[in-house]
Order: structure tokens, then C-alpha cells, then sequence
């Protein structure tokens, strides 16, 4: 058996086992398995339409329609991927009712980060209402009710996602602490009913506290109370002082964090901008690859960002590696929060990096070293076109010139001209010009010559 059959017995035993968690409803170990099937065969098309299956069983109907679409690239015709998504199309009052239920998912993570639970409980019993096999609106909601205390419904709908996906790992670990807040908060309870006494007086019921007891032990208890006293007081100061020299950092990494995690996921969200694009996937093969490429594009964009910004923060990357990291990352792929972060990391970087790389460059260009003239240099006028008044993309010029690159000389020099009149960078860079001019025409007009004279000679 060769390695090609090989991977398509796992991709098909990967499949079958997918197929399996998916019938009892075990959507989360059904995607892993049928992601491993793709891994050994990526062309599996049975596995790809099972797995947008799957993603639309869990109301992640961006993700389902994705895997269609490649589906539909690797087999246009006969495929029942066709038939899914013609279906999502003819519903695109659907689609717009899972869109703004997605958006408003989207306002209620902003809600949560400015401490507004009770607006976004409300906005996600709308959500749920709108979209009710949206899991992840599920489990938010489940966590909110968690964290307000209200056990009764955090169970309810605990049990509605469990139902969805049997084994999803954020459902189970909402479940155990919910069996966990719930047995504390009863062994709270039974504490402080132990801690009083109750008897009747009459008509009345006096509820007495059994600590009311103690006043005879007074001398020995305020000692302890003393010494626990200043251990609290130790504790306090190891635990909030200590920690406060790194807490804005840490803040702003979380912050910056959270920030790209919650734009990734509005990103994946776009109804609007993958509906306008799946009317022209219908008959069209290559649109669906363009598609794709950018979906991609999009991913490694925020990947690229969410690695630098981490580096950012954390103070041990160069600068260096820092912007070579920021140019992998396209600022027109990034959502508004995506693009504040990138903003703020470039708006701090850029500057000096212009400003030690445009040095290096003179030094190469002294040592007539011009290939890495041209490489500084091109990152300068990559952060800022126009820096130090057009001086970078002069310089640019002169280091295609010496490099034996002419055209892209001139290029450089005319755009200096053009952009920045009136600067030094512009005479030098109109003088420079003219000189390349000259020296051309001189040499046509000693071709010319010397054509000629070698004309004239074969006549005689």
C-alpha cells in the first residue's frame, strides 16, 4: 500500500468517525475528527460537506458556507454542496435575521467589557430568540447568569447548549462550576444556620446568634483576631504591591488581546460581505478561489498582528523584528478595533525606524554598498513615502542608480519631483534626473555615430 492510499484510508476512517459523533450530537469531537480527515486528504469532499454540516448545526452558519464553497471548488458538478448552498441563498431573509443576531452577539462582548451585564443578558434573549442554534450566544448568556448569580437560569440554558453539542469543552467547564457555585453557596447556607440559635418567647421568635456565647473567651479571641490580623495585612501587601510595578502592561496586553480575539470573530461574522460575494460564487469556480485567498489573507493578517502585539508588549523583541512582523500584516484586512491596535503599535515604531534605517542607508550608500541601500531604504518609504520631505525616496533613487537599475531611478527621482516641489529633495533629485537624461541622449547620439560611420563605410 503506497502513502497516497495510506492517507485516504485515515481521511476516510477519520470521516466515519466524525460521521458517528455527528449523529449523537457530539459536534465539537465530530469537527476535530473531521478536520484530521482533511488533513490527510483535503480533497475529501464527503468529510468538507459534513463538516459544514456540522458548523451550521452549531449556528456558525460563515464557517459552514466557507467550507462549501471550497468544497465546490474541488468538485463543481455532482456536488451536494451545491444544493446547501443554493438553499442558503434562497433564504436571504434568513441570512439577515443571522446577521443581525451576530451583530448584536458582537455589541453584547462590548457590553460585557464596560460591566454592562444586565444590557447584555437582555440583548442576548433577543439574540437566542433570533438564532436559536447560535451555541456560542449560549454560553454567554449561561456565563453572564453565572456571574450575577442566578444559578436557576444559568442551568436552563446550560442544558439547551449541552443539548446542542454534547462534549463542547466551554459548555462542560460552565456546567462544573456551576455544580461547584452551587454546592458552596448551600454549604453557606448550612454554616450560617448553625451559627444561630432560634427558640420561641411568647408569640415571638428570637433567632440568637451561638457566638453571643463566646464573650467569655473575649481576651483570647481578640488576640487571635490581632495576629490573623497581621497576616492579612502581610498578605496584602505581597499580593497588591508587589504586582502593581507590571499592572498596566499587563493591562493593555489583556486589553489589546481581548480587543483582536473579539475582532477575529466579528471578521468571521461578516454576513453582509460573504452574502454579497456567494451570489457570485454560483457559476463561477474562481471567485470562490479568490474568496478563499482572501479569507486567508484576512486570518494571517490578525494572526501577524496578534503576535507583534503580544511582542509589543512584552518588551524582549527588537524593533527590527517587530517591523518586519507588522509588514506581513494588511492595515485594509483589519476591522476598526484591528486597526486602532496597529495604529498605535506602527504610530510608535515607524518613526524610529525611519529614522535609524534612513542613517544606515546614507552609510551604505558611502560605502557604496547599494543593495542594502536599496533594502533600508525601501522599508523607509514603505513606512512613510514622503519622510524627511521626499529626502528617503531621493536617496531611493540614487541607490537604484548605482545599483545599474535605471528605470526605477527615475522613477524614484520623478515622483520626488512631482510630490515634493520646493524641497531640497526636489532640486537634487530634478539635478540627478536631468544628468541620467543627458548621459542617455549622449550615448543614442554615439550609437547614432557610430551606426552611421559603420554605414558609410560599407558603401565605399
Amino acid at each position: 500500500m503506497d502513502y497516497l492510499q495510506k492517507f485516504a484510508y485515515q481521511s476516510n476512517y477519520w470521516y466515519n468517525d466524525g460521521l458517528k459523533k455527528a449523529k449523537i450530537r457530539d459536534l465539537s469531537g465530530a469537527i476535530l475528527s473531521l478536520r484530521r480527515s482533511l488533513q490527510y486528504n483535503r480533497e475529501n469532499i464527503a468529510a468538507r460537506n459534513l463538516l459544514g454540516l456540522v458548523y451550521y448545526g452549531r449556528g456558525e452558519v460563515v464557517e459552514a458556507l466557507v467550507e462549501w464553497i471550497i468544497s465546490k471548488n474541488f468538485k463543481s458538478y455532482e456536488n451536494i454542496a451545491n444544493y446547501y448552498i443554493k438553499k442558503v441563498q434562497e433564504t436571504p431573509s434568513e441570512l439577515e435575521t443571522i446577521n443581525q443576531a451576530i451583530h448584536k452577539y458582537n455589541q453584547c462582548l462590548l457590553y460585557c467589557r464596560q460591566n454592562g451585564e444586565d444590557l447584555a443578558i437582555i440583548q442576548l434573549k433577543k439574540v437566542i430568540a433570533a438564532h436559536p442554534s447560535f451555541l456560542k450566544a449560549h454560553q454567554l448568556l449561561a456565563l453572564l447568569y453565572l456571574h450575577t448569580e442566578q444559578y436557576a437560569k444559568a442551568r436552563q440554558i446550560l442544558r439547551r447548549a449541552h443539548k446542542m453539542d454534547i462534549t463542547n469543552e466551554i459548555t462542560l467547564a460552565y456546567m462544573h462550576e456551576l455544580t461547584q457555585m452551587r454546592s458552596q453557596k448551600v454549604a453557606k447556607l448550612k454554616e450560617e444556620k448553625e451559627q444561630t440559635v432560634t427558640y420561641n418567647l411568647g408569640n415571638e421568635t428570637i433567632i440568637q446568634p451561638v457566638s453571643a456565647s463566646l464573650k467569655d473567651n473575649a481576651a483570647v479571641l481578640t488576640i487571635v483576631n490581632i495576629l490573623i490580623g497581621i497576616l492579612v495585612g502581610a498578605a496584602v501587601v505581597w499580593f497588591l504591591i508587589s504586582p502593581a510595578v507590571n499592572q498596566k502592561r499587563t493591562e493593555n496586553a489583556n486589553r489589546n488581546v481581548i480587543a483582536l480575539s473579539e475582532e477575529g470573530e466579528s471578521r468571521d461574522t461578516q454576513i453582509e460581505t460573504l452574502k454579497k460575494e456567494l451570489e457570485s460564487y454560483r457559476n463561477t469556480s474562481d471567485q470562490a478561489e479568490n474568496a478563499l485567498q482572501t479569507a486567508q489573507s484576512t486570518q494571517q493578517s490578525y494572526e501577524a498582528l496578534m503576535k507583534v502585539a503580544e511582542q509589543y508588549e512584552g518588551g524582549a523583541t527588537s524593533n527590527a523584528d517587530m517591523l518586519d512582523g507588522l509588514f506581513t500584516v494588511s492595515p485594509d484586512a483589519l476591522g476598526e478595533q484591528g486597526k486602532a491596535i496597529y495604529d498605535e503599535i506602527s504610530g510608535e515604531l515607524f518613526p524610529t525606524m525611519c529614522s535609524r534605517l534612513l542613517a544606515r542607508a546614507k552609510e551604505n550608500l558611502n560605502e557604496s554598498n547599494y543593495a542594502d541601500a536599496v533594502t533600508n531604504l525601501e522599508k523607509v518609504v514603505r513606512m512613510e513615502a514622503g519622510y524627511s520631505d521626499g529626502e528617503a525616496m531621493k536617496l531611493l533613487g540614487d541607490a537604484y542608480a548605482g545599483s545599474g537599475d535605471a528605470d526605477k531611478a527615475k522613477e524614484a527621482y520623478g515622483k520626488v519631483v512631482s510630490d515634493y516641489s520646493g524641497t531640497q529633495a526636489a532640486t537634487d533629485a530634478q539635478s540627478a534626473l536631468d544628468a541620467m537624461n543627458t548621459a542617455s541622449s549622449q550615448n543614442d547620439g554615439q550609437n547614432t555615430a557610430d551606426g552611421s560611420q559603420t554605414g558609410n563605410t560599407g558603401t565605399e
